[in-house]
């Protein structure tokens, strides 16, 4: 059946690099179907939606749109809203005004959740209406997805990252800590070992939020790496907690503040202070050093991987061929199938909606500080090319003044 109407197109949470790609891709594939009158796009995402923000990209001109596809953020904006079931069918009563019939929404879990609720509304009311969840998140940790749209960019930053770090901490020796984004799944932290090329390189030590974080251990483990080569440079997730579940974060906090979606707010520089500190008041370190990555990693512009942007696109045209050509509602999904290459389904937003993934075990090495050959392997495809850094090779000569 073909279902005469307008598009709407939204992005919600987190920008990365590649989102516009995905909103661009659903925008051009979408004008090319008659039964289609119009192509709205919703600023700020969801809020924007029941506050009828919305802007006609039927007359975008497509050579601006391929402009905005290589422009990393959310050219349309975005929103921390979470949507319960009241807000939900707030959403859909202003689809319905508009007369919307096919809406297409970019994030993660939550996004899915959200589509899901509003698809639902729809089937009660019998209004033919086609719904579909476009995967995006630099966290990687949508189910089903072998990774998302979004990760490959912002983990090439990071991989990038840490080799500028490790190049420094070499020259000038001593501990560095660099927290990384990363609540609950630490693939984005993890990538942080992809650029290593010799045996001394940093990250020495990865911590993830998979694996109960111990401070005991933590610093154990700085001290067996700097008694080993002098020097150590560690990777954290921000998310990193303790054996009972509570981040190490929190721990630090006199008053806990918590965002839209209930989460603990891990934001600032507390996390790499509070290790920082913990490391100098233990260890006979001169040298302690801290970053908090933040919002770096999202949207830089000049570390884009070429696979993640071809595959934002694509995840975009499919999400409007599936709601357009098949008439079908879902979360449109990416599954490896070679080496490399991808496939896209669609899947019952259920299966998407909400839950998060986490790195697999076989990605983490035994004592949980640092990844396995077998993520590399995963996610150097994802990334792209990388620099290739050298060192001296240059033999020693024999010292003539001994001191």
């Amino acid at each position: 059946m073909k279902l005469t109407g307008k598009v709407l197109v939204a992005q919600g949470g987190g920008p990365t690099a590649v989102i516009n790609q995905s909103m661009v891709g659903a925008v051009l594939e979408s004008r090319k179907f008659p039964q289609v009158t119009k192509v709205y796009g919703a600023i700020n995402g969801v809020n924007g939606i029941i506050n009828e923000n919305f802007i006609d990209l039927t007359q975008e001109t497509t050579h601006n749109l391929e402009q905005i596809a290589k422009t990393p953020s959310s050219a349309l904006r975005s929103t921390r809203d979470k949507p319960d079931e009241k807000y939900c069918l707030e959403i859909f009563d202003m689809l319905q005004a508009h007369e919307i019939r096919y809406f297409f929404y970019i994030g993660g879990n939550d996004s899915a959740d959200t589509v899901r609720i509003v698809n639902a509304y729809a089937e009660k009311s019998d209004y033919q209406f086609r719904a579909i969840h476009i995967p995006k998140t630099i966290d990687n940790d949508l189910l089903v997805n072998d990774h998302t749209p979004g990760y490959g960019s912002a983990a090439k930053f990071v991989a990038q990252a840490f080799t500028g770090v490790d190049l420094d901490n070499r020259a000038l020796p001593g501990v560095y800590i660099g927290v990384v984004m990363g609540r609950h799944a630490g693939f984005l932290t993890a990538a942080s070992a992809l650029a290593k090329k010799y045996h001394d390189d940093g990250p020495h030590l990865i911590y993830l939020p998979e694996r109960a974080f111990s401070l005991d251990q933590f610093l154990m483990d700085v001290k067996e790496v700097h008694d080993q080569y002098g020097r150590c440079v560690v990777a954290v997730s921000e998310g990193i907690a303790d054996s009972s579940g509570t981040p190490i974060a929190a721990t630090m906090l006199q008053q806990v503040e918590r965002d839209a979606h209930g989460n603990i707010n891990l934001s600032g520089g507390g996390l790499g202070d509070l290790l920082a500190s913990y490391v100098k008041n233990n260890l006979r370190v001169n040298r302690v050093r801290s970053d908090t990555f933040g919002y770096l990693q999202r949207s830089f512009p000049l570390a884009v991987s070429s696979v993640d942007q071809s595959e934002a696109r694509e995840v975009g045209e499919k999400a409007a061929q599936f709601a357009i050509w098949y008439d079908a509602d879902g979360s449109v999904t990416i599954h490896r199938t070679g080496d490399y290459s991808v496939d896209y389904q669609l899947t019952s937003l259920d299966l998407v909606a909400r839950y998060t993934k986490l790195m697999p075990d076989e990605y983490i090495n035994d004592k949980g500080n640092y990844v396995t050959e077998a993520f590399r392997n995963y996610a150097r495809p994802l990334v792209g090319s990388l620099p290739n850094i050298a060192h001296l090779r240059s033999p020693s000569i024999t010292k003539i003044i001994k001191k």
